[in-house]
This record gives C-alpha cells, structure tokens and sequence, in this order.
C-alpha cells in the first residue's frame, strides 16, 4: 500500500468514528497530501472503501502519471463544479458527509445543500491537518533537500554580495540560485531587509542599497518541488558595531536554547518559553512580538506552533522553526531561524547555514 493510501486508510478510520459515510476534501494542499497530484480546482471525496478524485480535462494526462492508481471522476468543459459533486454523492448515495470547515466556502455549502437535499453536511476541523503533523521519511528527505537548496542558493549569493546591490536584486538572486540548485521556487517571497528596515518582520524588498547600513536580514526558504525550507540569517556588511553585536547574542543563545529544549513529549509553549525568558531578562521582552517558530511541509506555515498558550506536545517526525528575534523601530532587528526535526532521542538541526555573529561578517 503507498503512503497515500494509507493516508486515505486513516481518513476512512475517522469517517466510522465519526459515523459519516465520506470525506469531501476541498482543500487542495491536503487532496495533494493524500493522492500526490499536484493539481488544483480538485477534490477528493474519500469514503470507507474508495477514494476519488473529482477534477477536469485539463489534468487528464497529470494525474495518470501523479496517481495512476486513483480512482477519478472528470467533468468535461461546460459543466460545472458543484453539480458535478451533487451527481457523485447522489450516485455513491451518500447520507452524512463530512466537510472540511477550514476550506469549504458558504456558497459550496449552501449549494449543496440545495442540490444534495437529502444528505447532511457535518463540518470537522483538522482530520488531515493531524496526519501532515507528523513527517515520514520520505516527507523528511525532501525537506532536507529543501534546506540544502537554500542552503547552497544562500552562499553563493552571500559571496556575490556588492555594497551597490539592492534588497530587490538580492532576492532576485536568491531565487535565480535556488532554481539553478533544483528548486521548484521559493516557499515565500524572500525578505531582505538593510538596516532599520529589519526591523520590519515581514519586509518587502525595496530599491535600498546594502551600502546603506552595516547590515542587512534576509529571510528566505525554498521549495523543492512540494516540501519548503525556511531559514533567516542577518549579515554583517559594514561595521559590526557594538549594539548589534550585543542584540544578536542575545538572539541566538535564546535560540540555541530553544533548539536544546526540543525533543518529544515537551509543550511548544515550553519551547517557545525557554527563547522568551532569556530575551525578557536581556531587556527585550517587548520587542520580541511573534511566536517561535511554525511547522513546515506542504505549506510554510504549518502546525504545529511555538508559541504562548499553546499545548499541543512534540513527537517525532514533527518538524519545526526556532526563529526568536528582537526588533528596535528605527534601529533595526535581528533574527535567526532554522528548521528543525524531532527525533525519538530529541532533535536534529535540519539547516547547516553558519550563524556565529563573527561567521556572518562579509568581506
């Protein structure tokens, strides 16, 4: 049996516990998940015995080499969605389904409600979303070659550096590498902020000149092709003047910290603590405003979180971000992020970009 079919196995385990007779699947990250097509406009309505693909003419061809296996069912040109998934549950004589209250808008919904009359819709949160929790080894490899991709993008653009280059060309050049590399694309577009505008968390590349400060953030990740690495460094491209140095020591021995804290059976909140407290002592509680860290994967924003009030406890196979950072308006900010695997003895650091502050000097 493939991985996605045992995926689709444990949705159906849910749909008995759950006493509903499917699954209709609207969000196209999770149909991905448990079928490997990599299309979108798709769904996938899985019920005890089957699982079938509802999609259309264009990804005829796709999916018979993405999922051969599949059973599907294609609407031709002109005929719509919903009608089409109203013939399919009438024609499986489906009674209870359930939903994906996360994904599906109000207007599927009220459609079929209208079009399906006699079966009712029962919404449930995060079927899928707890299985993509937990990474197999397959999921684990490709995330490693994402952190490679970034990681080999990252030193040849470090090395190109010129005083003269914007926050745009880096970031250009950042993907043009991480496309050399093998990348399907960046997980995001890359951040890359000079100088005060670091401390902007989510920065957008602008025309600024690396010259303009003595240093500069970039915030970047890559996609190998479905799984995503995420990864944040600061360089040090004019003086490394006292100020920042203190503020980046401070940032990485609360993520250092943080990452020594990570194995299974420990809270993220706990995780997200241990970076927290060593930043508040420093005098920088206030101006550290953002969780953690994040779970990576399919999406570059996954559960599980780092973060305050959240309890959910780390097992193997999740993997996770440790980025702490402190931000001073009109000064600047410093962050450091890498990816990081639980293991069942603890954790392994996924990311091997060099982050000592006397490492991260250019020049």
């Amino acid at each position: 049996m493939s991985n996605y079919a045992q995926r689709r196995s444990k949705i159906a385990r849910e749909l008995r516990k759950e006493g509903t007779d499917a699954l209709l699947v609207t969000n196209f990250v999770n149909v991905t998940y448990l079928t490997g097509f990599t299309g979108d406009d798709s769904y996938l309505l899985i019920t005890p015995k089957h699982g079938i693909l509802i999609s259309d003419e264009r990804y005829t061809t796709q999916i018979s080499e993405e999922c051969p296996d599949l059973e599907t069912e294609i609407r031709g040109p002109g005929v719509q969605m919903l009608p089409w998934v109203a013939k399919i549950l009438t024609k499986a004589k489906v009674k209870r389904l359930s939903v994906e209250a996360s994904s599906m808008t109000l207007e599927l919904h009220a459609g079929l409600e209208k079009e399906v009359p006699g079966c009712e819709l029962v919404p449930c949160t995060g079927w899928v979303e707890e299985l993509r929790l937990i990474k197999d080894r397959t999921e684990i490899d490709r995330t490693r070659t994402a952190c490679d991709q970034a990681r080999r993008a990252f030193e040849v653009v470090r090395a190109s550096l010129r005083p003269e280059m914007t926050e745009l060309e880096v970031a250009t050049e950042l993907e043009y590498q991480a496309r050399r590399f093998g990348g399907k694309c960046m997980s995001f577009p890359s951040i890359v902020a000079v100088g005060y505008r670091s401390a902007l968390p989510h920065a957008s590349p602008t025309n600024q000149r690396l010259s303009e400060a003595d240093f500069t953030l970039i915030d970047w990740g890559v996609n190998e092709g479905l799984y995503m690495s995420d990864l944040t460094r600061v360089l040090v491209t004019g003086k490394l003047l006292p100020k920042l140095r203190k503020i980046y020591e401070v940032v990485l021995k609360a993520q250092m910290a943080a990452i020594a804290a990570i194995r299974p059976g420990v809270t993220c909140e706990a995780v997200d603590k241990v970076a927290r407290t060593i930043i508040d002592k420093a005098g920088y509680g206030k101006q550290f405003g953002h969780g953690l860290g994040h779970g990576t994967g399919l999406e570059i924003h996954e559960a599980p979180r780092l973060a305050q009030g959240q309890s959910r406890v780390l097992a193997a196979g999740m993997i996770v971000t440790v980025e702490p950072g402190i931000y001073l308006e009109g000064w600047g900010g410093v962050r450091i992020e890498d990816d990081i695997l639980v293991t069942r003895e603890g954790h392994e650091v996924l990311t091997s970009v060099p982050k000592q502050i006397e490492e991260c000097v250019v020049g």
